[in-house]
């Protein structure tokens, strides 16, 4: 529902090692390589100050030039290998790096964020979830 805050979970399953899967996520050169909710978006520019208190900030613009924003807030938890946590303006996000349930070898990873009151809870779990895919094939070597 538009207007009302509340917490959505995006999550996908990555087949790689923990320790790849961390770097991909937390690297600003991985960053530009998945960082987009599809395919006429890029991430042109982004840092990272992996730390409490430290920085973040992702350039997303439109292929055609249309339009950009930076995605930018401030780390409030890390655990190596297992979590972030981030502030963004006056919202809230957490990633979990969980081992998979399956049984199988990989990773887990769980995005917890904030609703905004702009876009629908659809639209916005839509988009995250497909960053969140993007992620998972760049990490499994097919993007």
């Amino acid at each position: 529902r538009i207007g009302v805050r509340m917490k959505i979970t995006v999550e996908t399953t990555v087949r790689a090692l923990r320790s790849r899967v961390w770097n991909a996520y937390s690297n600003p050169d991985d960053i530009l390589q998945w960082n987009a909710a599809s395919d006429d978006w890029h991430t042109t520019r982004s840092t990272v100050d992996l730390r409490p208190g430290g920085k973040f900030c992702s350039r997303m613009e439109a292929k055609d030039g249309s339009f950009g924003f930076d995605f930018e807030g401030t780390y409030t938890r890390v655990e190596p290998e297992r979590l972030i946590a981030y502030s963004f303006g006056d919202r809230e996000a957490t990633v979990e790096f969980l081992a998979a349930g399956d049984g199988a070898a990989g990773v887990t990873v769980r995005v917890t964020f904030d609703s905004e009151e702009t876009h629908s809870v659809e639209q916005q779990r839509a988009g995250w979830q497909a960053i969140l895919e993007r992620f998972r094939r760049h990490v499994e070597g097919g993007d």
